[in-house]
C-alpha cells in the first residue's frame, strides 16, 4: 500500500533485529521515511544504505543514550506517525529461583521498561493533526505458563495491558500489540545457548531450526502490522493480535467482531463471574 505511507514518518526501535530489518526496508518501499535504532555498528552496516533510513544508535541497557534519539526527530524535523518497538531477550533462561534477580529485572527493563520509557519521552514527538500507531510484539505465555522464561513473558504480558491502558488514555493514539508466532530469528540462539536451563523448549527450538519450515514468514507480520494501522483505532485499539492464529486477512469479518466486542483481543479472566 505505498499511498498509505508515502508521508509518513516510521520510528523503529530495534531496526537492526531481524524483523525490524525486514520491516524497515518493506515501510521504505511502501515509501515511508523510516527512522531506526541500533545498537552496535555491524549490524548496522548492511542498512546504512537503506533508501528513506536514517539510523540513530541507541543502547536500551543505556539510559544516557535515549535523549539522542528524541533530538534526532529535532535534527529531521519530521514528527512521527508509526512508532514501533521490535526489541527483545529471552535471557535469563531459567526456572525463576534458579537466575539472578538482577539480570531477571534487567530483562524486564530491556523487554518492557526500556521501549516504554523511550515511548514516554518520544511522545511529545508525535504528529498531532491525525491518529498515530504505536505497535509492540507479545511473545508466548499469552495464553498459559512459559516456564524457564519467566522474563520475557512477564514483560510480554506488561506490554499487552500498557497497550490497553495508553489506548483508553489517548484519543489520538491507536496502540497494539501483535504475536508474531515462531519466526526464523537469532533470537533463537539463546534458547540453544542455555541448554538444560531451557527445559522441553529446547528440544522444541532445536527441532523447529533443524526443519524446512520457515516459520511465520516476515511478509506476514509486515502485513499484519499494516492491516492494524489501517484498520485503526476503533478497530485495533488496545488490543492484542496474532499473526497466525487471527483472521486478519479477511479483515472486514475480523474488523466487524472486534467493533461490537470491547473485550475481545484483551487481557481478561476467562469466564469471569460464572
Amino acid at each position: 500500500m505505498p499511498s498509505e505511507f508515502q508521508d509518513r514518518t516510521v520510528f523503529l526501535l530495534g531496526a537492526t533485529s531481524d524483523i525490524g530489518r525486514d520491516l524497515a526496508r518493506r515501510f521504505t518501499s511502501d515509501g515511508a521515511r523510516v527512522i531506526g535504532t541500533y545498537r552496535n555498528e555491524a549490524a548496522a552496516e548492511p542498512l546504512r544504505h537503506c533508501p528513506g533510513l536514517d539510523l540513530v544508535r541507541c543502547d536500551l541497557s543505556n539510559p544516557d543514550e535515549f535523549p539522542e534519539v528524541r533530538s534526532a526527530f529535532q535534527r529531521f524535523s519530521r514528527p512521527w506517525d508509526v512508532w514501533i518497538s521490535a526489541v527483545g531477550t529471552m535471557e535469563p533462561i531459567g526456572p525463576f529461583f534458579d537466575v539472578g534477580f538482577q539480570e531477571w529485572a534487567s530483562s524486564v527493563g530491556i523487554n518492557a521498561l526500556a521501549p516504554l520509557r523511550l515511548l514516554h519521552g518520544m511522545h511529545p514527538f508525535r504528529r498531532r493533526d491525525r491518529t498515530c500507531h504505536v505497535g509492540f510484539f507479545a511473545g508466548g505465555g499469552t495464553n498459559g505458563p512459559m516456564p524457564r522464561y519467566s522474563a520475557y513473558c512477564a514483560s510480554k504480558i506488561f506490554l499487552i495491558k500498557m497497550c490497553e491502558l495508553i489506548d483508553n488514555e489517548n484519543d489520538d493514539l491507536n496502540c497494539f500489540i501483535v504475536g508474531p508466532g515462531w519466526v526464523r530469528t537469532k533470537i533463537h540462539q539463546q534458547t540453544l545457548s542455555s541448554a538444560a536451563r531451557a527445559g522441553d523448549n529446547y528440544d522444541r527450538t532445536a527441532r523447529f531450526l533443524q526443519t524446512d519450515s520457515p516459520g511465520t514468514p516476515l511478509s506476514d507480520i509486515y502485513g499484519c502490522i499494516t492491516w492494524c494501522i489501517e484498520q485503526g483505532k476503533p478497530v485495533i485499539g488496545g488490543r492484542n493480535v496474532s499473526v497466525v492464529h487471527d483472521p486478519w486477512r479477511s479483515s472486514e469479518g475480523l474488523a466487524g467482531r472486534l467493533r461490537d466486542d470491547p473485550d475481545m483481543f484483551k487481557l481478561r479472566r476467562h469466564r469471569n463471574g460464572e
